[in-house]
């Protein structure tokens, strides 16, 4: 399994986090989505999370409800790509679980993607932004169960001051974030200067 590294922005219109959020983005590529790095520089999965082996007891997020901001889309699990950095969802109309982090209803951040927009058009997380305090999320998982939460907050912040540490920071109860990209547009750069970050506990 490859180490943590540094994200490396790419296209417009997904989701561009940067680890440790001081180091500046390298050159754009032809992309339509952005990577996300993982918590931390330099770290193995297993040396931020817990071993897998340990989220058998909670079956794998397979859809992502969300009534108030019309979302009702598939989720598909995301692992690393070979340059180390998180691999994003395959279109827009789908959210992306990374699937190194726990599975939502476990303790600890469940950590879910979506595109904000596409040259298509809206992706699900395109009104994340505009979620208040008390949106109910809801998680429907693998063996039919379902997990709910509710958001308690909704943030946006540069790229380059990503919140690693709240993100991705071990919690004793089941939480979970939902990203996507936000703020302006960088044309020169093909992609959005801000991320939206939404928390949530459980209902």
């Amino acid at each position: 399994m490859p180490p943590y590294a540094r994200v490396t922005a790419l296209a417009a219109l997904g989701l561009a986090l940067l680890a440790g959020g001081s180091a500046p983005a390298a050159a754009v590529r032809p992309a339509t989505a952005a990577a996300v790095a993982p918590p931390a520089r330099g770290q193995a999965p297993a040396e931020v999370f817990k071993s897998a082996r340990t989220y058998d007891e909670v079956a794998v997020p397979v859809r992502l409800r969300i009534p108030a901001l019309g979302v009702d889309a598939k989720i598909e699990k995301l692992g690393l790509q070979r340059d180390g950095t998180i691999a994003v969802p395959a279109t827009t109309d789908i959210a992306g679980w990374y699937e190194y982090g726990p599975r939502p209803g476990q303790a600890g951040p469940a950590v879910l993607l979506g595109h904000v927009d596409s040259q298509a058009g809206p992706g699900i997380f395109i009104d994340l932004y505009r979620a208040r305090p008390g949106t109910t999320v809801r998680v429907d998982r693998a063996d039919g169960s379902s997990v709910t939460f509710r958001i308690t907050k909704v943030t946006k912040v540069p790229k380059v001051q990503f919140p690693t540490d709240l993100v991705y920071a071990p919690t004793l109860d089941p939480t979970l974030r939902l990203v996507t990209c936000g703020g302006s547009f960088d044309r020169a750069r093909g992609s959005y200067r801000d991320n939206v970050i939404a928390f949530a506990t459980p209902a």
